[in-house]
């Protein structure tokens, strides 16, 4: 009974989870890791996701209120998946909260720099490097393939409308 009170508010179960399957199929091609040798490791995997959750995100700032209101969802699910991940690496509730802030200020970082990134014609290498490697030392190969990856992720999202967007589906 509760939950049909709140059914308005809460858009039902599947809310946000086609558009954030399509962000972790993204961040799954082996690719990343392979030929652009981000770490294969939580945090490497994390990396590569918040990348593509920021222009992903970036992408539906374009279509005004309706792109925002599919970046809550995209939000709300990307919450709920890194607090069940995080329970699953066996992280409590006192620490759980603190941990999953954290995780989504990263993703926001890099929302925030890649947003000025892309409103201006400057190289992506040092933001590909920051936002995919951390603190590691890629090969220049391994930067090159990666930022070539971001800037063909950009403009499929670019091609795609929001509809298809929010279906989970990618020109």
């Amino acid at each position: 009974m509760i939950s049909a009170l709140f059914a308005r508010l809460t858009g039902g179960p599947k809310r946000g989870h086609a558009l954030f399957d399509l962000a972790v199929a993204e961040a799954r091609r082996t690719h990343w890791f392979l030929e652009g040798e981000v770490p294969d490791t939580v945090n490497g995997r994390f990396a590569v996701l918040a990348t593509i959750v920021a222009l992903i995100t970036l992408r539906l700032e374009q279509d005004g209120e309706e792109g925002a209101q599919a970046t809550v969802t995209l939000t709300e699910r990307m919450v709920e998946t890194l607090d069940a991940e995080l329970r699953e690496m066996g992280l409590g509730d006192p620490t759980l909260g603190k941990q999953v802030r954290g995780l989504v200020g990263a993703v926001a970082g890099r929302v925030a720099r890649w947003r000025a990134l892309a409103s201006s014609d400057s190289d992506w290498t040092v933001e590909v490097k920051r936002s995919l490697y951390l603190d590691e030392e890629p090969s220049a190969d391994a930067v090159r393939h990666s930022e070539s990856a971001l800037q063909s992720l950009w403009q499929r999202l670019a091609a795609t409308g929001l509809g298809d967007l929010s279906e989970g589906r990618m020109s």
